[in-house]
């Protein structure tokens, strides 16, 4: 069972720790457990039951009004809220919960239901890229712990391979090969697969290699199909800026005829000089422009 400070349950729910401190003098709402010197520590429960009143306070209901309600009420308040309004924040948040909870069936409930009203690529944009984000925040304070990370992945990467594979094998005039790639060492594929998908949609033909892949072997699949695109991801750009120009050059050199892609959204700290035939994009609405146009 997880342990969070009060400064992780103001991190997770936007909630300020002062206030939090509050509610507990004011209303009893949240009981934490104490340290031997007095530090106030939260369970698992305890963070579910203050994200859900984030959620509540966020719809217009009063700290007061939620003190009277039990758990189960509010938690009902919420998923009622979830399946009434759909706005993007409102199904994050029931996408949270249901990772929390390691619910499954409250994950399809929530998927499915957002891909009948919003399409599957806007509910990937809108709802899953956010998600993601918030998953690296939990995991990154300790919040979740691998089994919920392993599950909620597990659920969204079946979905993407789904409609991967629900899309037609039909290239449009003008159709490009592109070649899709994780760098070795480098195991968090979803992104690359709603790449996969982004860019088969568009009736381009992708060779996807997946996670992971040693710099040799690519070398071999490239001299095989010749793809016009390599594209790549970098979750960031390393600090060491000598060892990147280095990368970015032996990259560029191994595969002068096609153009090189890589996704990352941040920049770095040296003075790169990014080779003619390489290209950063900065999101996936910028691939989404390129497979489009």
């Amino acid at each position: 069972m997880s342990s969070y400070s009060i400064k992780d349950l103001e991190q997770l729910s936007g909630i300020k720790a002062h206030t939090l401190r509050i509610w507990e003098q004011r209303y009893a709402i949240i009981q934490p457990k104490r340290t031997d010197t007095n530090i106030r520590t939260y369970a698992e429960q305890d963070l579910k039951l203050v994200l859900n009143i984030a959620q509540l306070k966020d719809h217009g209901y009063k700290i007061s009004e939620i003190a009277k309600m039990t758990t189960e009420a509010i938690h009902q308040k919420v998923m009622d809220i979830s399946e009434r309004q759909l706005a993007y924040p409102d199904q994050i948040h029931a996408l949270t919960l249901s990772m929390l909870d390691l619910d499954e069936d409250q994950f399809e409930k929530i998927i499915n239901t957002n891909i009948l009203r919003f399409g599957f690529e806007s509910l990937i944009i809108n709802i899953i890229y956010p998600f993601l984000s918030r998953i690296s925040t939990l995991w990154m304070t300790s919040s979740i712990g691998p089994a919920q990370e392993h599950f909620i992945v597990n659920l969204i990467r079946q979905k993407i391979i789904v409609a991967i594979d629900g899309q037609l094998n039909k290239q449009r005039e003008g159709a490009r090969k592109f070649l899709l790639f994780l760098p070795e060492g480098e195991l968090q594929e979803l992104i690359l697969l709603f790449a996969d998908y982004i860019i088969r949609s568009r009736h381009h033909k992708v060779v996807y290699l997946g996670q992971s892949l040693p710099f040799e072997e690519l070398g071999f699949v490239y001299n095989v199909h010749s793809p016009d695109y390599l594209l790549t991801i970098f979750k960031s750009i390393p600090p060491g800026y000598e060892e990147f120009q280095a990368y970015l050059d032996k990259f560029s050199a191994a595969f002068p005829r096609a153009t090189i892609l890589i996704l990352c959204n941040q920049h770095s700290h040296g003075p790169i000089l990014v080779p003619a035939n390489i290209r950063f994009i900065r999101d996936i609405q910028e691939l989404i422009q390129l497979a489009d146009h």
